[in-house]
């Protein structure tokens, strides 16, 4: 589904992705971890455009994508969240995952006065497309609360479902764990699971081992911008370089 070829990503003389290959299979939950600073974050903008890569190639269901700008990647289905969710705070939860899909008729000015009926049929399709997804991942009785009144784990089942949106192949998860109570955790997990099982894939950055471990097979290993293993959970888990790369030591 996802093709990652030498790819690099150079800030100055600062090579935060360095000669990164890698491929994620469909209908797979991949991990990628690392210590702060290996490059994650920059590996996730760079796929998902906000980053022009260096040099390198991304290729996508076999198009390649490198370099090219975040909405036309989201159109295609390749989507993302982030570690620190980005909600529209003065607007509703209902209207934050109404916002969603692309070119709305209502998008255009003219539309609201010459093509009513057409803008008030989708926005209604929308609307209902939007309570059945708030239902899916339980924010249904916060769907008329303001988004900046929610928990931090209610911000992330809100980044959830405005990505399910979409209806994208591949969702970028950035720490979906970071920040959240137990309770929700286990919540966020289950819905992971039901939407792996619907053949949605997933490349997820997560500090939390356990969700690690649970969720993910197989597991990228970054470190100091480059990918230092890549395998099963068990095996990653107790490879002494992965050990050596937390602990603060170069790589090998």
């Amino acid at each position: 589904m996802l093709e990652v070829r030498d790819l690099v990503k150079e800030f100055g003389g600062l090579h935060a992705v360095d000669g990164v290959s890698f491929t994620l299979a469909a209908h797979t939950i991949t991990g990628l971890i690392g210590p702060n600073g290996a490059g994650k974050t920059t590996l996730f903008n760079t796929i998902a455009g906000v980053h022009r890569p260096t040099s390198g190639t991304i290729s996508f269901l076999g198009r390649a994508i490198g370099g090219e700008s975040p909405h036309r990647i989201f159109d295609a289905g390749l989507v993302r969240t982030f570690q620190i969710p980005r909600p529209f705070a003065g607007m509703t939860v209902l209207e934050n995952v109404m916002l969603v899909p692309s070119a709305q008729a209502g998008e255009r000015f003219w539309n609201n006065w010459f093509g009513r009926t057409r803008v008030r049929a989708q926005e209604s399709a929308v609307r209902e497309r939007a309570r059945e997804v708030l239902q899916f991942v339980g924010l249904e009785r916060l769907a008329g609360e303001f988004a900046k009144n929610l928990s931090g784990g209610q911000q992330k089942l809100l980044e959830l479902a405005r990505v399910l949106m979409a209806e994208p192949q591949l969702i970028l998860l950035d720490e979906p764990g970071a920040g959240v109570n137990p309770t929700l955790l286990v919540t966020i997990m289950d819905k992971l699971h039901e939407l792996h099982a619907r053949g949605i894939t997933f490349l997820i950055i997560e500090h939390n081992m356990d969700l690690v471990m649970q969720l993910c097979d197989p597991v990228l290993v970054l470190a100091q911008g480059r990918l230092l293993l890549e395998g099963k959970p068990e095996i990653v888990r107790n490879d002494p370089r992965v050990l050596e790369a937390y602990l603060g030591g170069a790589p090998q």
